[in-house]
């Protein structure tokens, strides 16, 4: 595993972060690995939180659910994605973080050269990956449903993370590390109260990645777009265990079937999706109740019929949660003529956009307390 070497050069400094997901977490640790003490304030943690939900297969953007389109966002979310396919190449090395390095197959409903997105997605990404191969045959190889439309695939290494083990090695990391961990609501717009905060919790700044809370805190329109993972087993019994993630991405045309999530969690579990609704905020959801999600997890039985025989999780077979968004995406900056920088905003990447978005984060924090008037 990693160690964490802790610096000491700006151990006078103290930040404030807001909120204990995957962003809020892995900010929290980039900072205090520079030396700074870091006080973390959530509400929840996991297994309470939307990260331990997340399909947690790193992409590069934008990912299979299609709604980060932002160019100038996607631009800038390319070299988080670089940072952090790196970070957990290096973190899957232990069995204890959750972070497995496995194959991903895309698969593309035409020729990748005939959609000049995918085209160019495919051509971004190939030197930025391990083991990346574009061959038409991983859909036969592959045993793909003949009639499911897809004429066309490239593959590659990737992380997947198994977010029960990763969001509880991460959150033991941070504790390991020295951070402050303090449970607490926050209310109100972090602007107009950064002072009293500084004051309360002794710190210079306040880093805010508290997702979809961040619509109160940073006082911006936000919304969720809602999603659920089917939980089958995957010891092999029903079927051969699959290792390899399938993905089909969203097009965003209304007439199509919806995108198609199949990734393996963990050793023993597989979960399926994939679903994107956009502000709806009812997490009492699942197969007994809710139509499309029973028909999400049908179009991938369809796609994969190797799965058709498949065992629901007998104590969990479903996961809602509900991604952060906002117009422009991820918001990543210091707030002007504040001390108050955020991170929030990230979507259904907020895995993969992880160690990129915290160590930006620490540039600026740093940047920000070295100046003089800080």
């Amino acid at each position: 595993m990693p160690e964490i070497a802790v610096a000491n050069a700006d151990s006078s400094r103290h930040i404030l972060v807001v909120g204990a997901g995957v962003s809020g977490l892995t900010t929290a640790l980039c900072l205090r690995r520079t030396g700074m003490e870091v006080t973390i304030v959530a509400e929840r943690f996991a297994p309470h939180i939307t990260s331990v939900v997340a399909g947690a297969l790193w992409e590069w953007p934008p990912a299979v659910c299609g709604y980060h389109q932002d160019q100038a966002s996607l631009t800038r979310s390319k070299g988080w994605s670089k940072t952090s396919y790196d970070i957990f190449a290096e973190l899957a090395r232990s069995s204890e973080t959750g972070v497995f390095m496995r194959t991903a197959t895309f698969y593309l409903r035409h020729p990748v050269e005939e959609d000049q997105r995918h085209f160019q997605k495919m051509n971004e990404l190939k030197d930025h990956v391990r083991d990346f191969i574009h061959d038409s045959s991983l859909i036969t190889r592959n045993s793909v449903n003949p009639q499911s439309g897809v004429r066309d695939a490239y593959s590659h290494l990737t992380p997947l993370i198994d977010t029960d083990a990763y969001m509880t090695w991460l959150l033991g990391e941070v504790h390991r590390a020295g951070c402050r961990v303090i449970q607490r609501r926050f209310t109100g717009i972090l602007r107009e109260q950064e002072e009293a905060l500084k004051r309360h919790f002794k710190v210079d700044a306040i880093v805010n990645c508290a997702g979809l809370g961040s619509a109160e805190l940073a006082n911006e329109f936000m919304y969720p777009l809602r999603g659920a993972l089917v939980r089958i087993l995957n010891n092999g019994k029903r079927f051969p265990r699959i290792t390899q993630a399938h993905c089909v991405a969203h097009e965003g045309d209304a007439n199509e079937p919806g995108f198609i999530f199949i990734v393996p969690r963990g050793n023993d579990m597989l979960v399926l999706g994939g679903l994107a609704e956009p502000n709806q905020w009812g997490l009492e959801i699942g197969l007994h109740n809710y139509d499309p999600i029973r028909t999400m997890y049908q179009r991938c039985i369809d796609f994969l019929p190797i799965l058709k025989n498949a065992e629901l999780d007998p104590t969990e077979p479903v996961r809602v949660g509900l991604r952060p968004f906002r117009r422009q995406n991820v918001r990543l900056e210091r707030e002007s003529g504040t001390n108050i920088i955020h991170n929030f905003g990230h979507g259904g990447s907020g895995v993969t956009f992880s160690w990129g978005c915290a160590q930006e984060v620490v540039e600026i924090v740093q940047s920000l307390l070295t100046t003089p008037e800080n």
